[in-house]
């Protein structure tokens, strides 16, 4: 699998055509373009507005220009994976991730609607969780048991 590193530039003035130049010189394509204003109290945010910029298993590098990889969240993500696989309900994977004391980002306690909100999330990392060691191990142990 080939390897693509992102990064993220924060602009505090206009976007000048030299910085454009000086990226796409070096290598690096334009994906996309994040707008951002602040609210006036009478607006309400635009319908499909998506509140979460960070994708769940990931957080912002001490250096804040790159996303890597949070351990914990990761490690919910991966439980979240094996309990699925073994055709847990959602329920049920709800009730073991906080017994283990995982939480949601937000530091509520997991339910079965939120472990639904996370299958898109689970689709888009399952390519790289079950290329890891550890799927491996675990992958082997559910051969086992069948």
């Amino acid at each position: 699998m080939a390897y693509v590193e992102r990064i993220r530039d924060m602009i505090s003035q206009p976007l000048l055509e030299e910085i454009v130049r000086q990226r796409t010189t070096a290598g690096w394509h334009l994906v996309s373009l994040e707008w951002r204003r602040e609210l006036p109290d009478s607006e309400q945010p635009t319908e499909g507005a998506y509140p979460e910029d960070i994708p769940y298993g990931l957080r912002i590098s001490e250096d804040c220009k790159r996303l890597e990889i949070d351990p914990n969240e990761q490690q919910a993500l991966l439980q979240m994976m094996e309990l699925l696989v073994q055709d847990f309900s959602f329920s049920s994977i709800a009730s073991n991730l906080n017994e283990q004391g995982f939480r949601t980002r937000d530091g509520r306690r997991w339910s079965p609607v939120a472990i639904f909100n996370m299958i898109p999330r689970l689709i888009d990392v399952g390519p790289r969780l079950f290329s890891t060691e550890e799927w491996e191990v675990r992958r082997q142990k559910f051969a086992r048991m069948t």
